[in-house]
């Protein structure tokens, strides 16, 4: 009788290989065939996000030449021009001892809250009218006027006492008076007296002073 032992044990160790190469195989192709699953997942879309600047816009109200109430509002750079509005309230026949008063109100318009609102004056120049009949030749009438700022309020509070319009510019050229934070929406209502010195005299009739006045908010 033949031993086909060596033969068998020969075709097991062929066919163990095939048969691991073929499970692997079959394997592969099972995971190929098997449908993806996507894991668990959240989302949220912010579709609105908006940002912007605010404004910071000043209003003035006060008494032009006439008495008529007007109002200067800044534009869209922050700044205003306003001429209709006389501090010193355009008395051009005062005499030595005369006191104006006038009020006005600066309103924050803008959204802004200003953290600060300031005064300054710029330099004042005594200028001979051009309608009087006669003209004094002195030219000091700038340390013959002086102004005080008044706030509104219970109590009332000294802005910047008197001074003289030549020491008011010196004095706030660099460093402007400080009136305080000015709410968005919220007005200061002040008062501007101007009055001529008793020291007046005959040199000084016939010319008047002219000082541009500036006021600041910053945010």
């Amino acid at each position: 009788m033949t031993d086909n032992t060596p033969r068998a044990r020969r075709q097991k160790r062929v066919a163990l290989p095939a048969v691991i190469a073929g499970g692997a195989s079959a394997l592969l192709l099972a995971f190929s065939m098997t449908p993806t699953f996507s894991a668990l997942s959240a989302e949220i879309t912010n579709s609105i996000n908006t940002a912007g600047t605010g404004t910071l816009v000043m209003q003035e109200t006060g008494p032009n030449s006439s008495g008529n109430t007007v109002t200067c509002t800044t534009d869209g750079g922050g700044t205003a021009t306003c001429a209709s509005i006389n501090k010193f309230g355009a008395g051009m026949a005062m005499k030595p001892g005369a006191t104006v008063s006038i009020p006005i109100t600066i309103k924050n318009a803008g959204s802004l809250p200003a953290s600060t609102f300031t005064v300054k004056a710029n330099p004042c120049e005594d200028q001979v009218q051009t309608t009087a009949t006669v003209s004094g030749t002195g030219t000091n009438l700038c340390d013959l006027y002086s102004v005080k700022i008044v706030k509104s309020g219970t109590p009332a509070t000294t802005v910047q006492d008197t001074i003289t319009l030549t020491n008011f510019n010196t004095a706030t050229a660099t460093t402007p008076v400080s009136i305080g934070a000015v709410a968005a929406g919220a007005s200061v209502d002040l008062t501007l007296t101007v009055t001529l010195s008793t020291s007046a005299s005959a040199a000084n009739q016939g010319r008047y002073v002219s000082q541009p006045i500036i006021w600041t908010f910053q945010a």
